[in-house]
């Protein structure tokens, strides 16, 4: 069952009357970017925007981070709209007229459209109250880029309650506006972030036998924590391990005592991932314990995959297919790249599309976490009429 003609007309009417507002509304807070668990203003600027839309704000236990409601004519089911709200610590370098003001911040993965697009989504359904029964939730979500994440302490919450089924988008720079991918099953990767710290005995240089060196303890770990991957997880399971940051040692002729190892795994499956966190510990544990050293493992996240609901998915690429006559939709490929929206979507059924923002004539192009990393602003109206559309679609239809 689709919306009447008449509601999607009136979707698309609004979406349209609000561009302007919503372009000021992104610009501003890509200005004015917050690190993950600090983004007090964007949650500030979020809360006066969507009261003055006449939403309900539901309290919240959390420094920031917001859930606001849109009520229907009467009782019914939920449906749930997430958005992340966090920046990056990124310098930008894009030369835009509103660029980021704040010193080695940047929404360089584009949460400030994000944001935008469930503002204008809240504008829209806010009008259209007469038009369904149930209520919109909005889910303004911090700490996306940094473990542990916001996801879990939002459903803590309550960020679900009572919710039936949730949609979120990400833009693509790959995609062109006017497009959007969709993909049923897993489209991202669990992710596994770990601390290592490696305590060994600091020493002479000369008198390696006197001391027990913490480099070279990790770089056996590094090795071996590598074979991990090629020799004992299957390999027509994708897996990735990175070891992203080093620390340790202070001078040339000194033995190190400690080494600090930053890392991340990602596996296409749930087995995988599982697998991995085993085999991880014990690899550590084991090479250090061989050289005489010490491992002291922290995990700091554990994402599963992402794995989108057929049914969301259908009922997205109806409704886009029934706004947008003649544009694409296109297949998200599968990816080792992480997100907490996944734990959403442990909980309820739900999807994560791909909202389409290159343009390659305005430099919209650059990959995610780029320092010159832009979008094309006009795809914020294809992501707000859909999200609109999808969510009035699944509170209309009593069957799904």
């Amino acid at each position: 069952m689709s919306l009447p003609e008449t509601t999607k007309d009136m979707i698309l009417r609004k979406a349209r009357e609000i561009r302007a507002r919503q372009i000021q509304w992104r610009r501003h807070l890509h200005q004015h970017p917050e690190l993950s668990d600090q983004e007090y203003e964007t949650t500030k600027f979020l809360k006066d925007k969507v009261r003055a839309m006449g939403l309900k704000v539901v309290p919240l236990k959390m420094k920031s981070g917001l859930i606001a409601e849109a009520h229907g004519n009467n009782p019914g089911k939920t449906v749930a709209i997430r958005t992340d709200i966090d920046a990056l610590p990124i310098t930008e370098k894009t030369k835009l007229p509103y660029q980021s003001k704040a010193d080695g911040i940047m929404h360089a993965c584009g949460h400030d459209v994000h944001m935008a697009v469930a503002l204008g989504t809240a504008a829209v359904i806010s009008s259209l109250k007469k038009e369904f029964d149930g209520a919109v939730r909005f889910i303004f979500q911090p700490s996306e880029e940094m473990p542990p994440g916001g996801a879990r302490p939002m459903i803590a919450n309550g960020a679900l309650k009572d919710v039936s089924m949730i949609f979120a988008l990400h833009v693509d720079p790959h995609l062109h506006t006017g497009r959007i991918s969709l993909r049923d099953g897993v489209a991202m990767g669990a992710v596994t972030d770990f601390n290592l710290v490696i305590h060994g005995k600091g020493g002479h240089a000369a008198r390696p036998h006197d001391a027990v060196d913490a480099i070279a303890a990790a770089a056996e770990v590094i090795d071996s924590l590598q074979k991990v991957i090629s020799r004992e997880i299957d390999p027509i399971k994708p897996v990735v391990m990175t070891v992203g940051k080093i620390e340790g040692g202070t001078a040339r002729n000194a033995i190190c005592d400690r080494v600090e190892l930053t890392a991340t795994a990602r596996a296409l499956s749930q087995d995988a991932a599982r697998k991995l966190r085993t085999l991880i510990k014990r690899t550590a544990e084991s090479v250090c314990k061989a050289r005489g050293a010490k491992a002291e493992l922290m995990f700091v996240a554990d994402y599963p995959v992402l794995r989108n609901h057929p049914l969301a998915n259908r009922i997205l690429a109806d409704n886009f297919q029934s706004l947008f006559r003649g544009h694409r939709i296109e297949q998200t490929p599968q990816v080792l790249g992480g997100e907490d929206f996944a734990c959403y979507l442990e909980k309820v059924k739900g999807a994560m599309f791909r909202l389409g923002t290159m343009n390659v004539k305005t430099g919209a192009n650059k990959p995610w976490h780029s320092p010159q990393f832009k979008v094309d602003e006009d795809a914020m109206y294809y992501g707000t009429a859909l999200m609109a559309a999808s969510a009035l679609d699944f509170l209309r239809n009593k069957s799904r």
